[in-house]
């Protein structure tokens, strides 16, 4: 069997690359390692409770705007989307609360109220975040001053240029206080902070039912269209022929020809099956290997007692007593709790917990199967949930006498679970002091292999699947891509 094109990983960028190069008429094989579609994507059950593994709401689908476009074209605007509160988001730092709403002037009007002295500064900032959202096709004209690889807010630092815009640090730290959607860091570039915190302000959305629908979705579509979907297909070879990959090497026993690779696996995942005799040249391979990963996450997904919490429309983001712009490992001093709609009435049936995880703080019990791994990773998980809880209560004073039941993962989980590298929750870290070194295109020296999804350059549901048109256009061409994606109107 051959195939025009072969993806590695049905994860959301592997899923959207198989969806648009089936849609230009090109025979697809997606294959996924795992008896689930979707890496980050999956939901799971636990009793009569959905939670979802990385996907908790999206920004900017509203009509006419960014994600709204991407999504028509990719036909998931039929799925079940449910608009969160005005008040999308509160920011709970030190006892106060500060709420994020939605529209730029709204946001900015809303914060002014709290930090009447900052109103103009909030214009600048919000102005500045609603000019890069507008901008955001941009990035897909080749031609263009913002082209998404050379732009030059990924060469600008984010915490800079909020100290330079805000001059009230607790309106810094406010603004910052949703970014456990990203490794807040001082590395961080400007690009990853404003397009992100942008699409938020525009618009902010649920998913009922849970986000492996959006996988699912992708996957009937590319079947539809004439493509292949295959899971239980871990891919343990990639075989060159005259420096291009001529073959796709399954489970260790079977072969498909294809003309193209597309990798939705981490770069170093992706080399790791290419044979050290290749093209590659070691400096390449050394460059992905020494790369650094973000910060993974860990999670209590919380079961709660019948009619004990009321639910909430939005998120909340928790600290206390945090540096925001700095992780220091092992401290529970920040956190994202996510409600889950209920199915009948207005209390919460779950919900989640999240906050930052180092690999380091699990990596001793790496070598450890599923299930296996002692007492001591019990203790270590049942302790966190402990701290997350009570940092939470700080803001919702009733949810310890709320919990019913708490399950857990770690960044082993998702490394075990969706592959990824160090249990990493955003991918490869970006660095505004090197943009060069820290974000990847898609093109790799094999001149027909290339790679997509959250490593290259944004993370995220919109930055994902901006990067999945810029690998495909290595394919099929930009032109037509942003022909079909009306970019031009």
């Amino acid at each position: 069997m051959k195939y025009d094109i072969v993806i590695i990983g049905s994860g959301l960028g592997g899923l959207e690359c198989g969806y648009i190069l089936s849609k230009k008429g090109l025979k697809v094989c997606v294959l996924e390692r795992a008896n689930l579609l979707g890496g980050c994507l999956q939901s799971f059950h636990r009793g009569n409770c959905l939670f979802d593994t990385g996907f908790h709401y999206v920004g900017g689908l509203d009509e006419g705007q960014s994600l709204n476009r991407l999504f028509k074209y990719f036909n998931l605007m039929n799925l079940d989307w449910v608009k969160m509160d005005n008040n999308f988001d509160d920011v709970c730092i030190d006892g106060k609360i500060y709420p994020f709403v939605s529209g730029h002037e709204n946001f900015r009007e809303t914060l002014s109220s709290y930090f009447p002295h900052q109103k103009e500064n909030l214009k600048k900032y919000t102005d500045f975040l609603q000019n890069v959202g507008i901008n955001t096709f941009d990035s897909f004209k080749p031609h263009s001053k913002n082209n998404f690889y050379s732009s030059s807010l990924f060469a600008q630092s984010a915490h800079e240029f909020l100290n330079s815009t805000i001059t009230d640090p607790i309106l810094r730290d406010v603004l910052a206080g949703t970014s456990l959607k990203m490794e807040l860091s001082e590395q961080l570039p400007l690009y990853v902070f404003t397009q992100i915190n942008d699409s938020f302000i525009q618009s902010a959305w649920r998913l009922q039912g849970g986000g492996f629908q959006i996988a699912e979705s992708l996957a009937n579509s590319i079947i539809e269209m004439g493509g292949e979907v295959r899971k239980n297909a871990a891919v343990t070879r990639l075989i060159e022929t005259n420096g291009r990959i001529t073959s796709v090497e399954i489970n260790n026993n079977e072969y498909i020809d294809c003309d193209w690779v597309i990798s939705n696996a981490h770069p170093i995942h992706t080399l790791s099956l290419i044979p050290e005799e290749s093209i590659l040249r070691k400096v390449y391979r050394n460059r992905i290997n020494r790369m650094e990963n973000t910060f993974g996450v860990f999670t209590a997904n919380i079961k709660l007692k019948s009619g004990s919490i009321k639910y909430k429309n939005k998120n909340l983001y928790a600290y206390q007593n945090a540096d925001l712009w700095k992780y220091t490992e092992g401290k529970t001093d920040r956190a994202l709790v996510n409600f889950y709609r209920p199915q009948n009435g207005d209390s919460c049936d779950c919900l989640d917990i999240l906050t930052p995880m180092n690999w380091s703080e699990v990596e001793a019990w790496s070598d450890k199967p599923i299930g296996k791994r002692g007492e001591d990773y019990v203790a270590m998980k049942n302790r966190k949930t402990s701290e997350c809880i009570k940092l939470v209560s700080h803001y919702i004073p009733e949810l310890e006498e709320a919990v019913e039941r708490a399950y857990t993962s770690t960044p082993l989980s998702y490394k075990n679970y969706t592959n990824t590298a160090n249990g990493s929750a955003y991918g490869i870290r970006k660095d505004f002091n090197s943009p060069m070194l820290t974000i990847l295109p898609p093109k790799t020296p094999i001149p027909n292999l290339l790679m997509t999804g959250q490593n290259l350059n944004l993370h995220g549901i919109l930055g994902v699947s901006m990067t999945s048109f810029f690998t495909c256009a290595e394919i099929v061409g930009m032109d037509t891509l942003i022909k079909d994606l009306n970019i031009n109107e």
